[in-house]
This record gives structure tokens, C-alpha cells and sequence, in this order.
């Protein structure tokens, strides 16, 4: 399976890739206002590659949940300088995480090669084009509703086969769309539209999305179902999030978004480890 991004491939099976978090907003629901000044920003993106983020994740509008949306220009002034700046410095695959078509073409001649696309369940196909002229990957999220109104009482029959529905739907629309399939990447958007039980479904049953033969991102980091499901305030869950990310890599996750680079680096690659010397003991045979 390979995953192109523009002059960038990926072959898997391989380690999983850490997509680290810059959020260039005043109102993320982590990082708040320490990386909405350009220089913060790039910073802090530069601290993430050093400690092994194999692609950074910029957005200039907050996803949390209740955010009202801001307009494109002011989005643009915010990612903008961060893209151009770290587009000369660093190496790795630049991703903009944006819902607006406008904001990702600025984006990819700045220098993006990632569209992180948290609106999947759009219609419009302007953003879908774009991907496909420009050769960008695309991070196909499922998300019920928009940032402002997804946590107010979303409900599912079964979001495991909505899930599945969804995904099967949006890479059907992607290829008529000229989006080649290496292009795109899963994500179920947890947090997004879901309650806390939904986003523990979808945890419980990820190794299920990998039939689709793409990428799966998992994004648990921080999120508020970990608060509500382990009990930690927002500056304590770390460890509920890196729960998340050995889980999701033992279930098939072949990306991780996070906040938290170096811990999660160390936790992925040590369950890893484990996992690779559990294919290797299904092999042996112990003396009866």
C-alpha cells in the first residue's frame, strides 16, 4: 500500500507515522493562544520534527467543538507565514488542516502537500479537484454536522457501518473526481459529531476500516471523550491519549495525530516492538 503527497511516498506496511499538531489559532482546545504568533508556531513545528514527527499538521481555525468559523483571509494570515517559513526549513510532508478550498490552494504553494479535510462529508467538490490537480494527499474525515453544532446531541443507529458507509461513499466521489486512491487517507474523526461510547466504537472496531486498503489516521490526542471515559482534565490526559495510540497501532492505524510527539514516538515504537515479537512467537512451537 503506498500513500503519495505530492513529491512525497510512503510504503506500508512500515512504522506508523506521526503527524504532529501546530494549531496557529487564539482558541484550540489544547494549545490555546501559545502558537497563534508565526514565529511560535514555527517554533514549536520545528520542536515537533526533532522529536520525531514524520509530517506537521497546521490549521488556523479551531475544530473544537462549538468554534465559529472564521473568515478565509484571516485563516490565510495565519498559516500562511508558518507554511512559507517551514516549507524552507524543514523537510517533511506539510499538511493544512482547513475546510476551505481557498485556504488549501494558498496552502499547497506555500508549500503543503496534505489536505486535512475534517468537512469529508461535504458535497461541493471543489476541494476534492483541487486534490486531484495538485496531487496532494487528502485526509477524508468523518465529522456529523460542523464544528459548531457536531457535539449537540449527534446520534447514530450503528456508527460503525455509517463509518464504513461513509468511507466507501467518499473514496467512490473522490476517484470520479480524479483523486487517485494512493491519495487519500481515512480518518473517523473522533471527537467529531460523536459521543463518548461512539468514539469508543470506533477505537474498539478500527482494525474493521482497514479492508479499505488506505491509510487509517487516528487523532484521539487530548480529546474530551478521553476525560470523559478515564476521568483526566485536559493538562492530564496524556496518558489516556497515548492508550489511544497503541491501541489504534496494534488495530491497524496507520498514522497518529498528536500533541505530544516524543512520548507518543516512544510508546508507538515500544508497542511495535511488542507486536512484532508476538508475530515472531506464533511461529515457534513450546515443548508440551
Amino acid at each position: 500500500m503506498l500513500l503519495r503527497a505530492r513529491q512525497f511516498t510512503f510504503a506500508f506496511p512500515r512504522p506508523a507515522l506521526l503527524m504532529g499538531v501546530v494549531n496557529a489559532t487564539p482558541d484550540s482546545f489544547y494549545d490555546g493562544a501559545r502558537f497563534d504568533d508565526a514565529a511560535a508556531a514555527v517554533a514549536h513545528a520545528l520542536r515537533l520534527v526533532e522529536e520525531g514527527a514524520d509530517m506537521i499538521d497546521i490549521g488556523g481555525e479551531s475544530s473544537r467543538p462549538g468554534a465559529a468559523p472564521v473568515s478565509e483571509a484571516e485563516e490565510l494570515r495565519r498559516v500562511l507565514p508558518v507554511l512559507e517559513a517551514l516549507a524552507g526549513t524543514t523537510a517533511v510532508p506539510l499538511s493544512i488542516d482547513t475546510v476551505k478550498p481557498g485556504v488549501a490552494r494558498q496552502a499547497l504553494r506555500a508549500g503543503a502537500c496534505i489536505i486535512n479535510d475534517i468537512a469529508a462529508n461535504r458535497e461541493d467538490e471543489e476541494m476534492w479537484r483541487l486534490a486531484a490537480e495538485s496531487g496532494a494527499a487528502y485526509v477524508a474525515v468523518h465529522m456529523q454536522g460542523s464544528p459548531a453544532t457536531m457535539q449537540k446531541n449527534p446520534v447514530y443507529d450503528d456508527v460503525v457501518e455509517e463509518m464504513d458507509r461513509f468511507f466507501e461513499d467518499r473514496l467512490t466521489r473522490l476517484r470520479s473526481c480524479g483523486v487517485n486512491q494512493e491519495q487519500v487517507v481515512l480518518d473517523v474523526g473522533l471527537g467529531f459529531g460523536k459521543r463518548v461510547e461512539d468514539n469508543l466504537r470506533l477505537l474498539a472496531h478500527a482494525r474493521r476500516f482497514t479492508k479499505w486498503e488506505r491509510p487509517l489516521l487516528l487523532g484521539a490526542s487530548r480529546k474530551s471523550f478521553l476525560g470523559a471515559a478515564s476521568g483526566a482534565k485536559v493538562q492530564e490526559r496524556l496518558p489516556p491519549s497515548l492508550a489511544c495510540a497503541c491501541w489504534g497501532v496494534e488495530n491497524g492505524a496507520a498514522i497518529i495525530r498528536c500533541h505530544d510527539v516524543a512520548a507518543t514516538r516512544h510508546a508507538v515504537r515500544m508497542t511495535e516492538a511488542l507486536m512484532k515479537q508476538q508475530t515472531n512467537a506464533e511461529h515457534l512451537t513450546y515443548p508440551q
